[in-house]
């Protein structure tokens, strides 16, 4: 199901500004988070769902999300966002990128 993207906050959408001018790693880090973007774009259901007892209570709390999908790309890296809708239109609100060690943390892992 197609679905329109959006950052969930200011801090997200900053952090992805400047990758595609910085290091060699930056940039190919943005041009992999862009490959994402269109992938969820197309089907906000292409990540992996998390149970919602597994979901990071620092997310409950800053974003009240009641569901959380994880992404995987780019040389273990994770983008994790949200979707919402109203039944007729679907958002996909990307939170955050990491790489698997700080992912693992965030989550407990």
């Amino acid at each position: 199901m197609k679905a329109a993207l959006y950052f969930i906050d200011e801090p997200a959408r900053q952090a992805f500004s400047p990758l595609a001018s910085g290091k060699t790693e930056d940039k190919d880090l943005s041009r992999e988070l862009k490959i994402a973007f269109d992938a969820i774009a197309l089907d906000a259901f292409c990540g992996i769902q998390v149970p919602k007892r597994l979901i990071p209570k620092s997310y409950l709390s800053k974003y009240q999300l009641d569901n959380l999908w994880i992404y995987n790309f780019h040389k273990s890296w994770r983008l994790m966002y949200t979707i919402a809708g109203d039944g007729e239109n679907v958002i996909a609100l990307i939170i955050e990128w990491l790489p698997h060690k700080e992912y693992e943390r965030r989550f407990g892992y």
